[in-house]
């Protein structure tokens, strides 16, 4: 039967067109994504930079600790409390030493990114003096070229404040940073943490003094010196959204393609059924005539997958960019088939024989019912189409539809922070999506009466012709229809999750924040608590700006895990927030406790050992709990630790909160911070403008991997409405013969068509619709649990737009053929005569 399958393929190709163009569609998704994603996973190999010259470099170490299970700017409780100042001591007994220590340093109006270093490292990284001298005096600085004059008097803004310096040198700028040079007792006051230390002593004693000092620190020669530099970070936290990002994506585009490529091939195969009951009736059976559909399924899946594999390698660069245009990926992600490599063999493999799997997969269904019918009833049935549904796929359509209700109230009711999880929703968002198209044959008939109601009364016969044949062909219409409905239900599922979630976000926050006014960063990235006590003493004026840290509680399991805090004044948090206590009383929150997030399962009046960034162990008792919003569960520590952030992170506050005292002159209080901020790199805003600002902040990634899954999925589906539909209307000649026979015009024949098609689309987007709603109950019961009483935020406008989309692509995968074929017709009579 393999032979009967290839002169199948030979003489019936055009048929075949289809569910090639799908599967190669398919496995050119799955490919590119592979690929990228290889290539993510690797980010490049750069030579060291800011340590070139150094010989040994010593930096801390957690060798348990692996960045990409944890959230961005986190550091290690090690490399918090940086290198050890024991061993800093041991080191200088090896041979000379130089201290190196990296914290927030930036000139007034500068680039936030730039840095603060001491001077004696500069060299190690390139830096050379093009004019001036090396700064002598803790008020001496020296910067890159351009930032600058030599003799310029200039303010810098640190953790400590804003400062003002001597700019006694420039050296020649690099483009792997941006830093100021201090004296090394001026970086010491800055910054206590040694980020890393540079050891000139002979190789084997500096080696073994590291290692005397146990996996708390490591020594970095050679090549791996890169991994001192902040490129090496940079470089993973900027591919963080990649590697993210991309295994959404290919599940998404995976199990679409899925379903779209077997009910393609399902489809080719009905389309056959007059070929197969001739097979039939000459004496094949069931047995054989299976082997020839998957003989056919499997020679179409190794040349489509082929194809698709080499299209998805082209396709990696096409993929990058959109990557980059959506700020997904950074602009120097560049992977193509000039880049490519050994290590994408996997994925274009994986793809491949996934494209396989799916045409098999495909045609397993279409052939054992096919196998099943005997002779006579295929023929009887050859002529007019079956709308009789498959018992199994009556059956996986009505477990999926209660699988899908299923999930919605698990998620509702059981599990709603799935809802703040891209990998996770956007698979349960699918379940109810696929089911409805499994379960189409079945719901179109009463669909298409419903819809072709309101039109029953027009004149003529077009409306009684499309109507009768959208019925008489109810598994073609709900084949044609499958595609509409995976564009339009996905994307009105995911893009109304996406909204609905930030629009909860800003009722959340809006309801938290009490201060009418707030302090944000302005051209910086953060506020200088020195700066925020300053304002704090102007009269009338209370600020709360919460300095953002990092505390280890133990788990346990003899290990800690890292925590968010907030240090700040008790007595502000109370002014100017609204936390919802659950128990306990922020009137008890003091000097030596803290208030946590109820879900933390810590109970009133637990005291809690605490490991700070600085390396030390405290005691603090809970003093309350509350009801932390998705993403804002952090722990209220006293002010007294706000010391600990230039450990934890870079000492600064990421906002300030600030009320006005009752009889404050409000314009004059105001007009007094503005000018204690000028300069500071901070800027006085409303309460409303800090809410729509941190809530775009906060939304953004989950908005950015779930719209750029949606355009992956409305891209492939758009191209399976166009190539299901040209598929159809190609195999109707017989349709469109009888219609001019009956005395139809070409103008007539074709508006039949584009009717048909734009019928078929409105029952694509009515069983979207119906799995929406599906997907609505869950999101509405996870919003209520997350949020409490939270919008729905539907795009009309944007699902409206997705839709008309499909419909003209419906319209134009059904003109083409027919105008074609009416062309050929017309030829043809004009020879005739």
């Amino acid at each position: 039967m393999l032979s009967v399958a290839l002169g199948t393929l030979r003489a019936r190709w055009v048929s075949f067109l289809g569910t090639i163009a799908a599967l190669v569609l398919a496995v050119v998704q799955l490919a590119a994504l592979g690929v990228v994603m290889v290539a993510a996973l690797q980010p490049p190999q750069r030579p060291p930079q800011r340590f070139a010259a150094a010989p040994n470099v010593v930096l801390p170490s957690d060798p348990s600790w692996d960045p990409a299970h944890h959230d961005l700017g986190v550091r290690s409780l090690t490399e918090a409390k940086g290198v050890p100042p024991t061993l800093v001591d041991k080191l200088a007994g090896t041979g000379r030493t130089i201290v190196d220590r990296t914290f927030y340093a930036q000139l007034a109006r500068g680039p936030k990114n730039q840095v603060g270093h001491p001077w004696p490292v500069a060299r190690f990284g390139g830096h050379t003096l093009r004019d001036g001298r090396a700064p002598r005096t803790d008020r001496e600085i020296v910067v890159a070229a351009g930032r600058a004059h030599t003799g310029e008097r200039v303010s810098v803004l640190t953790a400590a404040g804003p400062e003002s310096y001597t700019v006694v040198g420039t050296v020649s700028p690099v483009d792997w940073e941006d830093a100021i040079f201090f004296t090394t007792t001026e970086t010491a006051r800055l910054s206590p943490r040694i980020d890393a230390l540079v050891a000139l002593g002979p190789p084997e004693r500096v080696r073994a003094a590291v290692h005397e000092a146990g996996d708390t620190v490591q020594l970095l020669t050679g090549r791996a010196r890169h991994h001192a530099d902040a490129a090496a970070k940079d470089d993973r936290e900027a591919l963080d959204n990649t590697v993210t990002l991309l295994p959404v994506m290919a599940t998404v585009a995976g199990t679409t393609a899925v379903f779209v490529v077997a009910s393609t091939f399902a489809f080719s195969v009905v389309q056959r059924r007059r070929e197969i009951a001739l097979l039939r009736a000459v004496g094949a059976v069931g047995r054989q005539v299976r082997r020839m559909i998957y003989g056919e399924a499997l020679l179409v899946g190794c040349c489509a997958s082929a194809l698709g594999s080499l299209l998805g390698l082209l396709a990696t660069g096409p993929l990058t960019s959109l990557l980059i245009r959506m700020d997904i990926a950074p602009p120097w992600f560049d992977v193509g088939p000039a880049s490519a490599s050994w290590s994408m063999l996997a994925p274009l493999g994986a793809a491949f024989l996934t494209g396989v799997l799916v045409a098999l997969g495909g045609a397993m269904a279409a052939a054992h019912r096919a196998s099943r019918i005997q002779p006579m009833e295929a023929l009887r049935e050859a002529a007019v189409d079956d709308s009789a549904t498959p018992p199994g796929r009556t059956v996986l359509g009505v477990a999926g539809i209660a699988g899908g209700l299923g999930t919605a109230g698990w998620i509702g009711l059981a599990a709603p922070r799935t809802a703040l999880s891209p990998t996770a929703y956007v698979v349960c968002l699918m379940v109810p999506v696929v089911a409805t198209a499994l379960l189409a044959p079945l719901v179109v008939g009463p669909l298409v009466r419903l819809l072709m109601w309101p039109l029953r009364r027009l004149p003529g016969p077009h409306t009684m012709l499309v109507r009768q044949s959208a019925l008489a062909a109810r598994r073609r219409t709900a084949a044609t229809a499958a595609p509409v409905l995976l564009t339009v239900g996905l994307t009105l599922s995911l893009l109304t999750a996406t909204n609905s979630l930030g629009a909860a976000r800003d009722h959340g926050l809006r309801g938290t924040i009490t201060a009418p006014y707030a302090l944000v960063p302005d051209g910086t990235p953060g506020i200088s608590p020195a700066m925020a006590a300053r304002v704090d003493r102007i009269e009338g004026v209370q600020v709360a700006a919460p300095v953002l840290t990092t505390v280890y509680l133990p788990d346990g399991d003899n290990r800690l895990e890292e925590i968010d805090g907030l240090a700040l004044d008790p007595a502000a948090l109370s002014r100017t927030m609204r936390l919802k206590v659950v128990h306990g009383s922020l009137g008890d929150f003091g000097d030596n406790s803290m208030v946590v997030a109820e879900q933390w399962g810590r109970k009133v009046g637990d005291r809690v050992p605490v490991h700070l960034a600085d390396g030390r162990h405290i005691t603090l008792k809970v003093a309350a709990t509350y009801a932390a919003p998705p993403g804002g569960d952090v722990a209220y520590l006293p002010e007294s630790l706000a010391d600990t952030g230039v450990f934890a992170r870079d000492g600064l506050a990421r906002r300030g909160y600030l009320a006005l005292s009752p009889g404050t002159d409000r314009e004059r209080a105001l007009t007094a911070v503005r000018t204690v901020v000028e300069g500071s790199g901070a800027r006085l805003t409303t309460r409303d403008d800090l809410v729509t600002a941190e809530a775009a902040y906060a939304r953004q990634l989950t908005e950015t991997r779930q719209r750029s899954t949606a355009v992956i999925v409305v891209l492939f589906c758009f191209l399976a409405i166009l190539n299901t539909l040209l598929m159809a209307t190609a195999d109707r000649r017989s349709d469109l013969a009888v219609l001019r026979l009956a005395g139809a015009t070409p103008r007539q024949v074709l508006r039949f068509f584009v009717a048909e098609s734009l019928l078929v689309s409105a029952v694509g987007t009515a069983l979207a619709a119906l799995a929406f709603g599906v997907n609505l109950i869950g999101l509405v019961g996870a919003l209520h649990a997350l949020f409490g009483t939270a919008p729905i935020a539907v795009p009309y406008a944007l699902i409206a737009s997705i839709a008309a989309v499909a419909g003209m692509l419906a319209v134009a995968g059904t003109v083409l053929p027919v105008t074609a074929a009416l062309r050929r017709r017309a030829m043809d009579a004009a020879g005739d005569r």
